[in-house]
């Protein structure tokens, strides 16, 4: 669905939201009543969704919170549909990543019902620390279409457009952050329970900072400090905080699911030189890849690990426990293996 497609559609619902609040003006009094006045918050990913439901704390049955992307689609490829457009048009609170993959949301803000909104755009609030989207040598670019004895690795986009990777949530330092802009937000949402807001938070943040440290511990203690992916590589924000380097076969947006042979045998020779034993992927990608790289490998034994970047995670996953801090304390345990 293109962008104009997208504002066609927004007019659309807005304009029939607007004509059955007309038609149904005398009838608002007892819809309020049957909702019980909830405040309504609009997540668009788990990690955001999860944050906030941390920051909420015994308040969250008192809310209506949703989670747009619920269904395993992942922030690069989803498209609004009229629910979500009407959703966020109504909600009370709206948090969102704020990359490229959510270009959207401006024409939606602007149409919004709701003009006293509170908005999140989480990577305005951490644009300070942002990270560009990095194409790194040896990786399969979206857009390389050379053969197969090119080496180099091509990016044509315009040297003006800055593209930053909007996979900010992989950070636990981020995250803070984020809860803090959630947090207030909320708050000034529902001034009656900020108190109760922001000592959850601060409970909350001290949860993230302990593990943020038991991440430092970990890696400072680690023989290896490099990883390689054979697949997306949506961790730079996370390597980045405890100074890893790595190497993947694309960059954590991409859309390419054939790599090269030059990235091929790049990865594998890499894998050779630093004697690695593992090699990574991300949760619900199949293991080809990792296996043709594992196959150009002198030795051929390295084992394949996978680190999840929470891109997939369903509603049907939060119903069964997903929690943020216990996905991360599970890659904190996938990392420790890759890097000893």
């Amino acid at each position: 669905m293109n962008r104009l497609k997208i504002r066609s559609l927004i007019a659309v619902v807005i304009s029939i939201s607007l004509i059955l609040g007309l038609v149904t003006g005398c009838d608002r009094k007892d819809k309020k009543d049957k909702d019980d006045g909830k405040l309504k918050v609009v997540t668009t990913i788990f990690p955001e969704y999860d944050w906030t439901k941390k920051i909420l704390g015994d308040k969250a049955g008192d809310m209506d919170l949703t989670m747009l992307l619920s269904n395993g689609v992942d922030l690069h490829s989803y498209q609004p549909t009229a629910k979500d457009i009407k959703k966020i048009s109504n909600c009370d609170v709206f948090i969102y990543v704020g990359g490229e993959s959510d270009e959207w949301v401006n024409d939606v803000l602007e149409e919004a019902n709701n003009k006293d909104m509170k908005v999140v755009n989480l990577m305005d609030i951490l644009r300070d620390s942002l990270k560009e989207e990095e194409v790194k040598e040896g990786m399969t670019a979206e857009d390389e279409h050379a053969d197969d004895n090119d080496h180099d690795v091509h990016d044509d986009k315009d040297d003006d457009e800055i593209e930053y990777d909007e996979h900010i949530w992989l950070s636990l330092k981020n995250a803070i952050k984020c809860s803090e802009a959630i947090e207030k937000a909320i708050s000034e949402a529902d001034p009656a329970n900020k108190d109760v807001y922001k000592k959850n938070l601060e409970e909350y943040k001290e949860k993230l900072s302990k593990l943020d440290k038991e991440y430092e511990l970990a890696i400072l203690e680690a023989k290896n400090k490099t990883l390689i992916f054979g697949d997306r590589f949506p961790f730079r924000y996370l390597v980045n905080d405890y100074n890893l380097d790595y190497y993947a076969a694309f960059v954590g947006c991409s859309a390419e699911t054939e790599a090269s042979f030059s990235t091929i045998k790049f990865l594998s020779d890499k894998i050779d030189r630093l004697g690695l034993k593992h090699i990574m992927k991300i949760e619900k990608s199949d293991k080809k890849l990792a296996k043709t790289i594992i196959k150009n490998t002198a030795k051929k034994d390295a084992d394949i690990l996978t680190l999840d970047s929470m891109q997939s995670t369903t509603f049907d996953d939060v119903k069964d426990g997903a929690d943020y801090i216990d996905t991360m304390k599970k890659n904190l345990e996938i990392l420790k293996k890759a890097l000893n």
